[in-house]
């Protein structure tokens, strides 16, 4: 029998989780007017190489190989600075858009793939196992209007991420596949078979959250140019998302986008300039088309991966899974700025990796409270320290 996720996977590009019964409305209501967009550096992002710590003898003792040369940086103040691959990013860091949060993780780390991409999904303990998205949660706490085509829509991977477990999520590759593949076919004689049934409502609310999502009066062309590549390609089919659904007034709360793999275990420089590169141009382009669309102001754009890597080079001139990074925050009303603290490299633990600054659940606290005005103890279970990110 074809099970949800069959069904999923199946779907050519367009999949969701619709399943999760909406709960009533609580009186103080959430800013999901304010957009909120994940962009998941796949593989575990190498930290040392993306915020340099070019004032530390020690980044040049670790790494004789891969280090980013002084003077390339791209200096941040007189401690750390940029990779110059993320040039397009200089003008946001000039204009006070752009935060960097040094030193993110978590206590009791974990360095395989999939559990520690699950803690960060689910915003868990490392010893805790939740079967929610925080984000799920999120809206489980406060739900969107009504009005909204979705929560979230997905774009680059068919991986739900922190949006697994209920929430009303779409998946999608690019977007005229998507709007093709919403004219499903519905068969007439499903009566008697639950199962079946069951599945074309899923079908059902597929169709209704793409039609939500698809242009109302032809598509909004964009002056915007787009970078080549599949992450340009990501960020061309998210800003129209957000361009159709202005355009049809139901919006969606949130934008999931994945650029990957960073999991450089091998010749990193010249694998890890291009990600880089395709990150910071893709990032300038949807700055640019949410200018356009007067949404800038209203938008926040996060980064985030499963780890860092590993202080020291490894024979392969690339770098193994280690466990802090740092992450960046971008927007019309982001304080720019470093927060957090560069890691130590004189300091690192019996196995030769980092110690986090920041608990990554105090980045997604600040996010639920001063973003969304969604209680964040109710989403995240405990109370984590907020951070000085948004201006309101």
């Amino acid at each position: 029998m074809m099970n949800r996720r069959d069904f999923f996977l199946l779907s050519g590009g367009l999949g969701a989780a619709l399943l999760a019964p909406q709960l009533s409305f609580a009186q103080n209501r959430a800013d999901y007017q304010n957009l909120l967009v994940l962009v998941e550096l796949k593989g575990g992002n190498d930290g040392l190489n993306t915020v340099v710590p070019y004032a530390q003898p020690a980044y040049y003792g670790l790494r004789p190989r891969i280090a980013v040369k002084r003077e390339d940086v791209l200096q941040l103040d007189q401690h750390a600075g940029l990779h110059p691959a993320l040039q397009p990013l200089m003008p946001l860091w000039q204009n006070r858009e752009l935060a960097v949060v040094q030193g993110l993780g978590y206590p009791q780390p974990n360095l395989s793939h999939f559990r520690s991409i699950e803690i960060w999904d689910t915003a868990s303990k490392s010893d805790q196992y939740l079967q929610q998205g925080w984000l799920t949660r999120a809206f489980a706490a406060r739900p969107t209007p009504a009005t909204y085509s979705a929560d979230g829509v997905i774009i680059g991977s068919q991986e739900l991420g922190p949006l697994s477990g209920g929430a009303r999520a779409v998946a999608l590759g690019n977007t005229d596949r998507f709007l093709n593949s919403a004219r499903l076919a519905m068969p007439s004689d499903v009566h008697g078979n639950a199962a079946l049934e069951h599945l074309l409502k899923v079908e059902s609310d597929i169709v209704k959250a793409a039609d939500g999502l698809k242009p109302k009066q032809g598509r909004i062309a964009l002056k915007t140019e787009f970078p080549k590549g599949a992450f340009g390609d990501v960020v061309k089919t998210a800003a129209h998302v957000v361009a159709n659904a202005e355009q049809g007034g139901q919006r969606v709360a949130v934008l999931r986008l994945t650029i990957g793999s960073f999991d450089t275990h091998q010749n990193q420089p010249g694998m890890h300039a291009e990600l880089l590169r395709q990150l910071a141009q893709g990032l300038a382009a949807f700055k640019s088309a949410m200018l356009e669309l007067n949404r800038w102001d209203s938008t926040v754009v996060m980064t985030y991966a499963e780890f860092g890597r590993r202080p020291k080079e490894n024979l392969s001139n690339g770098t193994d899974h280690g466990t802090v990074a740092p992450h960046f925050v971008l927007g019309g009303r982001v304080k720019g700025g470093l927060l957090g603290a560069m890691p130590e490299l004189t300091q690192l633990d019996g196995s030769g990796n980092m110690a986090h600054a920041v608990d990554f659940r105090s980045v997604y606290a600040t996010l639920l409270e001063k973003w969304w005005n969604v209680p964040s103890t109710a989403v995240l279970g405990e109370k984590f320290p907020t951070l000085d990110l948004l201006r309101t």
